[in-house]
């Protein structure tokens, strides 16, 4: 099983430096690029700003949350309440990360219509869409990994 989770662990690092990229390269210069496409409402840039790098950082807490998860499983105490509560913040990252995209999906919108760039709608929305998937998947995980440890503890004390 170490070999699975060391897999699983890299992945998630893999998966945290695109998005450390995107953060350092494209945010900025998109952000500026909303205040010269709308120069009346110039202080939405800040609050596109201020929204994508939230979005990161609950990205990046929901990764620091898995590999505590595959941890907790290295560890053979996958079945314990840390594992609950970890699936739970996972839920919460992929919550706060949707009601973000949502926030901002119009500006990402009107920017994509100015711009000619459809792609860029379509992606907000993927986004959006993939963050709640994930949150409904955390939920579900959570539920059964909560029902697996009260079913163990009631067989616990039954012998």
């Amino acid at each position: 099983m170490k070999r699975e989770t060391l897999f699983l662990k890299v992945v998630i690092i893999l998966m945290a430096i695109p998005v450390l990229a995107v953060c350092i390269f494209v945010v900025p210069p998109l952000s500026s690029f909303v205040a010269e496409i709308i120069p009346e409402w110039a202080f939405l840039q800040y609050v596109f700003l201020i929204a994508m790098y939230a979005t990161a950082i609950a990205y990046f807490l929901a990764l620091y949350q898995a590999l505590k998860l595959l941890g907790y499983i290295d560890r053979n105490i996958a079945f314990s309440e840390r594992s609950v509560k970890a699936l739970k913040n996972i839920k919460y990252c992929a919550i706060t990360i949707t009601a973000l995209y949502i926030l901002c999906l119009p500006i990402i919108l009107y920017v994509a219509q100015v711009d000619d760039a459809p792609g860029l709608g379509g992606l907000g929305m993927i986004i959006t869409f993939g963050a709640i998937v994930i949150a409904v998947f955390a939920a579900v995980l959570q539920k059964l990994l909560q029902n697996a440890i009260d079913i163990k503890s009631e067989n616990d004390l039954t012998v």
